[in-house]
């Protein structure tokens, strides 16, 4: 683990939304190049597949992610679909879903540097020499962590980055109970019903170890409520 990021320096920031496509972030106005409609069918329907995988709608998600795949195949770039890819890894990360990203990984060969250590970050296994190589904005988040540990994590605006990072402190072994709440407040703040699922169970296994039941039958009744008729 000395060549890792320890659990309190893990980068807690994320491509929103993985809008990393980068033809994605050109404007298309002015005199600058028009956005392709495969680049915005593509991060249209990864965002509605992120949204409905967090929910637990697993029909939209299925049928999202189908859409974002195949408007990134038009372009003959496995290197794109390798960010579509990541994007759906981040969502399970976030739902403590650690399935090691098989989709991602065969197309991993024909990643650029830059997703390749992403994925290591989602893995909670950056290696920090390949800090230079993730977005600005998580770069700059490294900092903020080491300094302030989860209170940094905590005043990171986007929710979908924050439960991110969460789960990748939480993979690379930091579990600590104020990490767990966070987790489900965060989750549940978006109403993000299977990420907030795997979060109370969680914290319902901690809180049985610690011997206190009280607070796993609350967080049973929780769960309850997340299983009622209707329920997706």
């Amino acid at each position: 683990m000395s060549q890792k990021l320890k659990p309190n320096k893990v980068l807690v920031h994320i491509f929103k939304g993985l809008a990393a496509i980068s033809v994605i972030a050109l404007s298309a106005c002015g005199n600058q190049p028009r956005v392709p409609d495969w680049a915005l069918n593509a991060e249209a329907a990864a965002q509605k597949a992120t949204q409905a995988y967090l929910q637990g709608q697993q029909r939209v998600e299925t049928l999202q992610w189908q859409k974002a795949r195949d408007a990134v195949a038009s372009t003959g770039q496995p290197a794109l679909a390798a960010k579509v890819e990541l994007m759906r890894c981040a969502a399970q990360v976030a739902s403590l879903d650690w399935n090691n990203c098989s989709a991602y990984e065969a197309l991993a060969q024909d990643a650029d540097q830059s997703e390749r250590a992403y994925a290591q970050y989602l893995k909670g296994e950056l290696h920090p020499s390949d800090v230079g190589q993730l977005p600005q904005a998580q770069r700059a988040a490294v900092g903020a962590i080491a300094a302030s540990g989860l209170s940094g994590l905590a005043k990171v605006q986007d929710p979908l980055s924050r439960l991110v990072a969460a789960g990748v402190m939480l993979r690379a072994g930091s579990a600590s109970a104020e990490l767990l709440q966070l987790g489900v407040d965060t989750a549940s703040e978006q109403g993000w019903r299977r990420a907030l699922m795997a979060w109370l169970l969680l914290q319902q296994q901690a809180a049985e170890r610690a011997g206190d039941m009280g607070t796993s039958g609350q967080i049973q009744r929780r769960l309850k409520l997340l299983q009622m008729p209707g329920a997706k």
